[in-house]
């Protein structure tokens, strides 16, 4: 059974570490899943009930709630921006929400992830990406944590899926997620 994983990343920043975090996981992911990155974040506007109707859903967000729907989990990586979760990440969980009770989300196995700059590897921004998944109808995989820290320095000059110990930390990450997905009776 194939698993297909759609990779959500929390910065828009072309050379974020969160982005090469998300590339490293494209490349390592095991026989049987793929990683799928999803590009367009920051085109789609901000979640707004009034433009969230049938048949007129601006077309970036609708294009995000196919590749999610098509998916069965999810990855998401995250910096972590003034101790939260980055706003174009809460904005997609906010569309990928609705409908009410039916989003996108709704039962899929989520993993939350990232690296920042800070000691702690950005687990606040972590801890509230993975509430408000759980919130918007996602089965948050809870036990399942990466928060890399020092960023700036690790990755200085070595890319993530260059990184022994981050690639196999990442691996591993994929590895569960595909699991749960494989045989959710078990999880």
């Amino acid at each position: 059974m194939s698993v297909r994983i759609l990779a959500l990343v929390g910065s828009l920043r072309a050379g974020s570490h969160n982005r090469q975090l998300a590339e490293a996981a494209v490349k390592l992911a095991p026989e049987g899943a793929e990683v799928d990155l999803f590009e367009g974040l920051a085109e789609i506007p901000f979640y707004n009930e009034d433009i969230d109707v049938e048949g007129s859903v601006p077309a970036a967000a609708a294009r995000l709630r196919e590749a999610a729907n098509t998916a069965d989990g999810l990855i998401l990586f995250t910096p972590e921006y003034n101790g939260t979760i980055p706003a174009v990440l809460k904005n997609a969980i906010d569309w990928l929400s609705r409908p009410y009770g039916a989003g996108a989300l709704t039962g899929k196995p989520v993993a939350v992830v990232g690296t920042a700059f800070g000691q702690y590897g950005g687990v606040w921004a972590h801890d509230e990406t993975r509430k408000s998944v759980g919130v918007a109808g996602g089965k948050v995989l809870e036990d399942v944590k990466l928060s890399i820290p020092g960023s700036v320095t690790r990755f200085a000059e070595t890319h993530p899926a260059d990184d022994a110990e981050v690639a196999a930390q990442l691996t591993e990450v994929i590895a569960r997620l595909h699991g749960d997905v494989a045989e959710p009776a078990a999880a």
